[in-house]
Formats: structure tokens, sequence, C-alpha cells
């Protein structure tokens, strides 16, 4: 019995290049919510920011590599690889300037407190060790 309800999953959900599309298309929106609010906000905040660590203000405008350019490429499925490294770095970064003390918190309901940026972490790792799949602007096709 567990081996038929297996099967018929397997059969309904063998669909990877579409699984790829879904993890890209969700990761790259999600992201350019951050990067709307930077681009109607501005980065100023973040220059000061990196003023505070010694780090040029100009590094913020990279900001919008990472929060709007690399997030339209895996959606569109443009060099998908080297945009979800970019949104990886970018992701390490914030984290390493905003919230390096709350390693070991956690939120009022038990979450961690870096768990939203862990997610988007690990989903551009992802996507940049599968790449971008069959639905994309530009294949690889010497890799897949």
């Amino acid at each position: 019995m567990f081996a038929a309800i297996n099967s018929g999953f397997s059969r309904l959900g063998d669909h990877p290049d579409f699984g790829k599309l879904v993890l890209r298309l969700s990761l790259g929106a999600l992201l350019l919510f951050h990067g709307e609010f930077k681009i109607v906000h501005g980065v100023g905040w973040i220059a000061s920011i990196l003023k505070a660590h010694g780090i040029p203000a100009f590094v913020a405008y990279g900001t919008y590599v990472g929060e709007v350019i690399a997030p339209i490429m895996l959606i569109i499925g443009l060099m998908t690889r080297p945009a979800a490294f970019i949104i990886a770095v970018n992701l390490v970064v914030a984290t390493l300037l905003v919230k390096t003390g709350a390693v070991w918190h956690r939120t009022g309901v038990g979450a961690w407190a870096l768990e939203g940026e862990a997610f988007y972490f690990f989903g551009a790792f992802a996507v940049m060790l599968l790449g971008a799949g069959r639905y994309c602007l530009i294949r690889n096709t010497s890799l897949q």
C-alpha cells in the first residue's frame, strides 16, 4: 500500500525542471520586494551602517545588484547560477552587517531569528547547485 501511494506521488510529482522554476520564481519574486523597498527608500541607511564598519558608502549600491538585478535574472533564467551566487553573498553580507548578534536568538514564537535570511541563503545556494532547468532564457547545455 505504501509503495502504491509513493509510486502515485512519484508519477505526479516527477517534474524536476518545473520544481527548479518554482524555486527560482519564488526566491526571485520574494527578494524583489526587498529590492523595491530599496528603490523607493534608497540605500542611505545601508551606507551609514557600512561607514560604521569602515566600509566605503558606495558599496551600499551593491544592494541593487543583489536584490533587484540578480532576482530578475533568476526569474527570467538568465545566468542563473551566477545570479544565485550573488544573492547568497548578498545575504551573508547583509546578515553580518545587520543581524550578527541574532545568531543564537529566537523569536517570540520560538523560530530562529535568522530563519528568513537562512532560507533565502540556502534557497539561492540550492539554485546555484541545481541550475535553471529547462524553463529559462539561456540554458547552459554543457551542464544539463
